[in-house]
Order: structure tokens, then C-alpha cells, then sequence
């Protein structure tokens, strides 16, 4: 009984194991499951526990562990499971910047910056995160971040323009073009780079730059050459077409152009190119004295243009002006004093053109007319100079003619001349030849009879030396055997053939002679040659 109720005791604590379990499984899957979806995260907030108190995070803080408030972390796109009891969950978009677009952060948690102090050098997160609330010096470019935003806040900003009078300021996506440099206007001091407050003598290089608006500010600034001219306005008529007076010189409309009065009283207008520009290590200077090229070319080209041109030109005459030698006398004044003046102010200039100096009528027609007078003097000058030269021309060439005929006939001369005397020494080196042929076959004949001498000597020499080698070779001979007789007997022995047997038998002691039919012994007398 007792081990049947015992049983039925461990039933029912497995089953009410189950149904809790079961329980807290509801509890979790309905109650504390929270989905983030994709380009989202989950942001949580720590509210205590129930019955016991916990500390809080100090203000303008992110809370750490086991600290009531807002979590730095925070969970990515899925499934997770916090107790709404002791969790507050937030679903929150991450933050999306698309390209041509750039972010800036303001991070709202951690220190107060020093006094004049509004920009924080950090991250959003990592071990450079920041940790001073004001505005972040990096900006963030294209893409997704996950950033807490109880801590962060993003602006999102293109092309921000600004305009100061007759300048403009970019931030945001900066693009410089080819052809132009950025000059960087700091805001406020950079202690981490070592960079002061105001415009940086560097400049960017043409790109596309993301620039913090809080932070620097971007003046784009055309380098290169540009041309400013002030020019005489001329006078049309009612069609519209430029008036000419009768020598075809344009007429002028008063007080137009670059005005002065000559030294000798005469009202003087001109029309005056300046072919300027600015170098990239001086466009930072350009923007910090002036602003930008517009401003140059008001407060410098323009006014420099009329005040160089003015006082070198009220210097001369008006007849001056119009000569040839002293007008480009006064245009290398002009090119001079123009060219000082822009050097100082970190401007270069490639030219300073004085085009066009229109002379008053009254003064100009006398000029002309003597210079159309010595003009027509020196055609007549030229046309007298030129005849004689033809003349002399002519003279030449009868002369070269002349010359020709004479040159022809010593030419004739001296090639007959060297004819006969290429004969007469074909003719010698002829004989020479013949005599030297004669010469060499004499030569050749004696040398053939003292080669007869010569082998005759040598036979007769041969013969006789054989005949006393052969003497002496049988005196050796007979001296090696000894005896004449011995010599003789070798000699013998050397004529009989080699095929001779000779056969020997033994007939007893003392004698030579024995049965030759029991005993036939063979003894070669001489061994065949091998």
C-alpha cells in the first residue's frame, strides 16, 4: 500500500514538473520573446528588480551591468527573450546613409567638454568610442550602423552651402573638380593634429572629400590662369554695326576703357589685358587676404590695371604713344609695374597686354600722313635699290656665263692633256713589263740548270753512299760472326727454302748410322718465317 501511494506521489511530481515547464515555455514564447527584424535592433532598458532596489546610472550615463537605465548594447535583427517585467524593449531602426550623404554624430552621453570646446574625438564604439558629450570630429559615409540612440543622435547632411558676402562655403559631400584645390577653414582648434583655428595654408587636391560642417568649412578655388580685360567701348550706329572714321580706325566712346591725359594735354583711352592667376600654394593666402578670385580681380586686377596704365601713360606724349620704340617702352612699363605689384600680393601674372591706344584724330592724322610721306620715300628708296640690284643681277649673270665657256674650254684642255698622258705611261708601264718578263725567264733558266747540277751531284753522292753502306754492312757482318767462313755458312743457311726437313736417326755410340725404319726423327734445320 504504502509503495503504491509512493509511486503515485513521483506521478504527480512529474506531471506538475511538466505543466511548469510547460508554463514557463508559454511564458518566454508569448510573453518575452521579442523579433527584431532585418536593418533593425533591439535597445534595452534595465528596470530593477521586483522586490529588492538596485543602483541607477549616473546621469548622462549608459547603465553598466546590474545598473537600472539604458544598456549600451544592443542586439541585432532575430529572436531574443527578456522578461518584460524587468526589461523595457525598444525596437528601433538602424541608421542608413546613403552614398552622396555623410553622418554626423552627437554623442549625448559621458563629460562636459571644457569651456569653448564643442567637438569630441572618439567613436561609437570600440576602445576609441567617445566618451565627452558633443559632436563627434569623424563623420560616418555611406552605409548601416547599429547606433544606441538613448547615446548617439545622427544628422544626415549632403551639401551644405553657406554664403559669407561674396564667398561660399562647402561641407557635407565635397567634390573638387580638375582644375581646382579646397582651401580648409577650421572652426575650432584641432590639438590632436597639432592644427590652429582659422584657414590652413594645405590644400586638398581635387576629390570628393567628406567634410564635418561643425568642424571645417571648404572654399573652392579655381587655379590656373584667368583673363581680365577693360576695354574702350566703340560706337555703332542704329543697325548696330562699329562706326569708322575715314582712315578705318574705330571710334571710341568717351570715357570708356582705361582714361588719362598724356603730357601734352591730349585725352587718351586704351583697352588693357591682364592674363593672371593663382598658384595652389597660394590659394589659402588668396581666401585668408580677399576671400576668393572674384574679389582679386575687383579689389586688385581692375584697380591695378587703371593705375599702372594711367600713370606710366601720363608720363609720355600722345605722339609717343603712337611711335613704335617708345609705345613698347611703355608697354614694358606696364608689364613691369603690373607684375611687381601681383608679386606682392601672391598673385601671378603671365601677361599684361596694352592691345589698343586710340589717339585723338587731330593728332593721329598728322602722324599718319608723315609716316604714310617717309613710308612712301622708303618705297621709292627700295624701288631705286632694287633696280640696281637687278642691274648688277644681270651683270652677274653675263659674267657667270662668261665664265661657264671659259671653264668648258681649260676643261677640254686639261682632259685631252690627261689623256696623252695616261698613254704615254700605259705605254711605259707596257715595256717595263715586257723587260721584266725577259728578266724573270733568264733568272728562271739559270735556276733550272743549277737544279740539273744539283740533282746530278745528289745521285751520284746517293749511289756512292749505298755502295759503302752495303760495304760496310757486310764488314759488320762478318766482324759479328766472328770468321769470313762463319759468315759464309749463314748466308748458306739463309738461302735454303724454308720447306727442308732433315731427318737424323741414332745407329749407336760413336756413329751415326741405325736402323732407318725403327727410328725417323725429324729436326727442321731452319724455323719458316713467322
Amino acid at each position: 500500500m504504502s509503495l503504491r501511494r509512493h509511486k503515485s506521489w513521483i506521478g504527480l511530481a512529474f506531471s506538475g514538473l511538466w505543466i511548469l515547464g510547460g508554463l514557463y515555455f508559454a511564458f518566454l514564447w508569448f510573453f518575452c520573446r521579442v523579433y527584431v527584424p532585418e536593418g533593425h535592433s533591439l535597445q534595452l532598458r534595465y528596470k530593477g528588480p521586483l522586490v529588492l532596489t538596485a543602483p541607477e546610472a549616473e546621469p548622462n550615463r549608459l547603465a553598466g551591468e546590474g545598473e537600472v537605465g539604458v544598456r549600451a548594447k544592443m542586439k541585432g535583427p532575430g529572436r531574443h527573450f527578456y522578461n518584460p517585467i524587468y526589461w523595457q524593449r525598444n525596437v528601433v531602426p538602424d541608421t542608413v546613409i546613403l552614398p552622396g550623404e555623410i553622418g554626423v554624430v552627437t554623442c549625448k552621453v559621458g563629460d562636459s567638454l571644457p569651456k569653448g570646446e564643442f567637438l569630441v574625438d572618439g567613436d561609437l564604439d570600440g576602445e576609441n568610442q567617445a566618451t565627452q558629450r558633443g559632436i563627434l570630429r569623424k563623420v560616418f559615409g555611406p552605409g548601416r550602423y547599429r547606433a544606441n540612440p538613448y547615446a548617439y543622435e545622427f544628422k544626415i547632411v549632403k551639401r551644405e552651402v553657406k554664403r559669407y558676402g561674396n564667398q561660399e562655403k562647402n561641407s557635407g559631400w565635397v567634390e573638387i573638380p580638375t582644375g581646382y584645390v579646397g582651401v580648409v577653414t577650421l572652426q575650432t582648434n584641432n590639438k590632436q593634429a597639432g592644427l590652429e583655428k582659422g584657414v590652413q595654408s594645405k590644400v586638398l587636391q581635387p576629390g570628393l572629400y567628406p567634410v564635418n560642417p561643425n568642424e571645417q568649412q571648404i572654399d573652392i578655388i579655381n587655379v590656373g590662369y584667368n583673363e581680365s580685360s577693360i576695354e574702350v567701348q566703340k560706337q555703332v550706329d542704329a543697325q548696330g554695326n562699329q562706326m569708322h572714321d575715314e582712315h578705318g580706325e574705330p571710334l571710341a566712346t568717351q570715357d570708356t576703357g582705361i582714361n588719362f591725359p598724356s603730357n601734352d594735354g591730349f585725352d587718351i583711352q586704351l583697352d588693357f589685358s591682364a592674363i593672371w592667376g593663382v598658384m595652389p600654394e597660394n590659394a589659402a593666402q588668396i581666401v585668408r587676404v580677399f576671400g576668393n578670385l572674384d574679389a582679386v580681380e575687383q579689389k586688385v586686377i581692375e584697380p591695378q590695371s587703371e593705375s599702372i596704365c594711367r600713370n606710366n601713360g601720363s608720363k609720355m606724349g600722345a605722339i609717343e604713344l603712337l611711335i613704335g620704340e617708345t609705345r613698347e617702352q611703355f608697354q614694358t612699363d606696364v608689364s613691369e609695374d603690373f607684375q611687381s605689384v601681383l608679386s606682392e600680393k601672391e598673385i601671378s601674372m603671365l601677361y599684361g597686354l596694352v592691345r589698343h591706344i586710340y589717339i585723338p584724330k587731330n593728332v593721329r592724322e598728322p602722324i599718319q600722313k608723315g609716316y604714310v610721306s617717309d613710308e612712301l620715300k622708303l618705297t621709292r628708296d627700295e624701288e631705286t635699290k632694287t633696280a640696281r640690284i637687278e642691274a648688277n643681277l644681270r651683270e652677274a649673270e653675263r659674267k657667270v656665263d662668261l665664265e661657264a665657256e671659259r671653264v668648258q674650254v681649260d676643261t677640254e684642255r686639261l682632259r685631252a692633256g690627261v689623256l696623252a698622258e695616261g698613254e704615254k705611261k700605259a705605254k711605259e708601264i707596257a715595256a717595263e713589263t715586257e723587260r721584266l718578263i725577259a728578266q724573270i725567264d733568264r733568272e728562271t733558266a739559270e735556276l733550272d740548270a743549277q737544279r740539273s747540277v744539283l740533282l746530278g751531284r745528289a745521285s751520284a753522292e746517293a749511289k756512292q753512299m749505298a755502295a759503302e753502306a752495303t760495304a760496310d754492312k757486310f764488314r759488320l757482318a762478318v766482324q759479328a760472326f766472328g770468321s769470313p767462313s762463319a759468315f759464309n755458312k749463314w748466308e748458306f743457311a739463309e738461302q735454303l727454302p724454308t720447306s727442308l726437313d732433315l731427318k737424323m736417326f741414332y745407329a749407336g755410340e760413336g756413329t751415326l748410322w741405325t736402323d732407318l725404319e725403327s727410328v725417323q726423327p725429324t729436326l727442321p734445320l731452319k724455323s719458316a718465317p713467322k
